[in-house]
């Protein structure tokens, strides 16, 4: 199938408060969005119709973590706990994972890539369906997950620093960088392109970022030796509250040391998630989606639902924040 070009860039600032999640709610927010203008025309008018589902609500996986136990692990899989070649030797395939390990080591761990072939195969379905409602919300799920299989500190159980005295890193990389930088970001990016494997490639993105991983631990802790305290750290308000955050000058010293890998990394995480959206639609037949209505009432009352429930929930993420 051809697919004519389609040029069109978004350079829109979200005003999101700074949060301690995965890729931080800007971020997850920003992917999102920016990934339905890399679209070909037969999936770009549907989902620029939806747009603001897609990206406000990019951010429920994070959320539910709160309210489902098995959530977080399907944002990371700590690769170091299998060992060091544990990236070249895992099974790629669940029911092979799951044989040699057991389900509960895999929870344990974390289960992203796995995960994600998973969402792939649902929206696929929810395209043959037609179904509206599952369509978008698994592709914006899907959209989360993608983009955090592209985070280096979700492949490794030293997530956050805490065994490396670099407690505060994990949010530092994903949420201050993108905050302060994403603006200068280049997001011209190629039409998506169809994925022949989808496990395949949902373990090339968890690669890509687990190689990276030693640049992330390694500059911080270099620059940490240049900077005195006071001037590693600062305060801003934020939500009418002071906060303490790393500072401007040592923010613009590490991204300087990362030689433009946050923005590699969220440029992976955009091209990859247009096509895995347009993969999903290809597998499915290339059903026209132009007859597909607005999210039921019923999607509405579900998603009310459930943010009552992250809010009440009683399962707590894996701990974030500054030192």
């Amino acid at each position: 199938m051809r697919r004519p070009a389609i040029s069109i860039l978004l350079l829109i600032t979200l005003l999101l408060p700074l949060q301690a999640y995965t890729w931080g709610f800007f971020a997850h927010q920003r992917i999102n969005r920016l990934a339905v203008f890399t679209l070909p025309p037969e999936l770009f008018g549907f989902y620029k119709k939806h747009i603001r589902y897609i990206t406000e609500n990019a951010v429920n996986p994070d959320r539910r973590r709160y309210a489902v136990a098995n959530e977080a692990a399907r944002h990371y899989i700590d690769l170091d706990v299998y060992g060091d070649s544990a990236l070249y030797k895992l099974p790629r395939y669940w029911q092979q994972a799951l044989k040699k390990y057991g389900e509960d080591t895999l929870q344990a761990n974390g289960i992203v890539p796995w995960h994600i072939s998973l969402m792939k195969y649902q929206l696929t379905q929810a395209f043959k369906e037609r179904n509206a409602d599952r369509i978008l919300r698994l592709s914006t799920e899907l959209g989360h997950y993608v983009a955090d299989a592209c985070v280096p500190l979700h492949t490794t159980r030293n997530y956050n620093g805490q065994l490396t005295g670099q407690r505060g890193i994990h949010a530092f990389w994903e949420t201050r960088l993108p905050e302060l930088y994403s603006d200068s970001y280049d997001f011209f990016i190629g039409q998506p392109e169809y994925i022949a494997q989808p496990q395949l490639k949902a373990w090339q993105l968890v690669g890509s970022a687990h190689l990276a991983l030693d640049s992330v631990l390694f500059f911080e802790k270099q620059l940490t030796q240049e900077f005195d305290e006071e001037k590693k750290y600062s305060y801003e308000i934020r939500s009418n509250q002071t906060t303490r955050v790393y500072s401007r000058a040592f923010s613009e010293a590490y991204s300087r040391k990362l030689n433009g890998q946050v923005e590699r990394q969220m440029r992976l995480a955009i091209h990859t998630i247009a096509s895995f959206w347009y993969t999903a639609w290809v597998d499915a037949g290339q059903p026209d989606l132009s007859t597909l209505g607005s999210p039921s009432a019923a999607e509405l009352q579900r998603l009310e639902m459930e943010k009552q429930e992250y809010e009440h929930g009683a399962h707590k993420p894996r701990e974030e924040g500054v030192q």
